[in-house]
């Protein structure tokens, strides 16, 4: 076990008994860790990086709403990393990009992730979300959540795709803002 991997388990384990120092730090290791996973990732696909930031937003939020299901007993930072390369897939398979781009000898990193949502966290994204404004309300749970396209997610909510992609961004920030500050309290 790396040196990592004990501090990173210490604070998650900490988290969990409700700890919100342990909490706030967490995520704040784990955003820088997913920042420099995420710019090497599309860099190797030769894609820009701008959009690293969104997907960070996402995977924090994904952490956030599953850290339910987080088995003490196992090491943390494969639990982060498939959480992680599930949010980059689903990235790529909405922007059409190939997923021959990913490599399939880490599918079982992949497959160790557990789609399903506790009746807890999705109280807590929806109450978290009832605090934003409705254009990113709605624009969230269209494509994040709904998996909507952008142009789908536009028609729905009635606004242009670039008003969808804003909002997206925008309101996955004000959401981690939002984790953050209930973690302080």
């Amino acid at each position: 076990m790396t040196t990592l991997e004990i501090e990173l388990k210490a604070l998650m384990l900490a988290s969990l008994d409700g700890n919100a120092a342990s909490y706030r730090s967490l995520l704040d290791q784990l955003s820088r860790r997913l920042r420099a996973y995420y710019k090497t990732k599309f860099a190797a696909l030769g894609r820009g990086t701008s959009e690293a930031e969104d997907l960070v937003q996402e995977a924090v939020l994904a952490i956030h709403i599953k850290r339910h299901t987080y088995d003490p007993g196992e090491p943390l930072t494969p639990w982060v990393h498939a959480i992680a390369r599930y949010k980059l897939i689903d990235f790529l398979r909405r922007n059409r990009a190939s997923l021959a781009d990913v490599p399939i000898d880490e599918a079982d990193e992949v497959m160790a992730d557990d789609d399903h949502t506790g009746a807890e966290s999705t109280y807590d994204i929806r109450r978290l979300m009832e605090r934003l404004p409705e254009g990113m309300q709605c624009s969230i749970q269209a494509v994040k959540l709904d998996g909507l396209s952008v142009a789908e997610a536009a028609r729905r909510c009635g606004l242009s795709e670039s008003g969808v992609k804003v909002n997206v961004h925008r309101g996955l920030k004000a959401l981690s803002a939002l984790i953050a500050r209930e973690t302080r309290t």
